[in-house]
């Protein structure tokens, strides 16, 4: 295995920068549609509505997981570099094989959320298609 030098965890850098990025934008967007959704069941208590709720609040736990899991990652980036300085080289590859594992699960709970997302929307269509 070739040594790891400081520009290696670096390059995760803006790649993880960028995913943290994108799912603070999915937070944002959930945020904003909780609060419709609450102004609206509160004004009717409609059960389509608790359906949403219900599939909103599950993307909700899910952006939560990957926000942690990519964080997770980049801590152990920076992690990595510091004992890349220090000469800890062998701890350091197996911190930055951690990273990676973290920064692909919470790419896998990006897939699993956008899996629920279509379902979602599916239903809105097929609603307007019936129509």
């Amino acid at each position: 295995m070739e040594e790891l030098t400081l520009t290696t965890p670096a390059l995760l850098f803006s790649a993880i920068s960028l995913i943290m990025l994108a799912y603070t934008n999915r937070f944002l967007a959930y945020a904003a549609t909780i609060r419709d959704l609450h102004d609206k069941y509160v004004k009717n208590k409609d059960s389509v509505l608790m359906a949403q709720i219900q599939n909103i609040k599950q993307r909700l736990y899910l952006t939560r997981y990957m926000q942690i899991l990519g964080i997770s990652s980049l801590l152990l980036c920076v992690f990595t570099m510091f004992l890349i300085y220090i000469g800890q080289h062998f701890i350091a590859a197996w911190i930055f094989g951690a990273a990676l594992l973290l920064l692909m699960a919470s790419l896998a709970f990006l897939v699993l959320e956008i899996q629920i997302s279509v379902k979602a929307l599916q239903h809105h269509i097929s609603d307007i298609e019936g129509k």
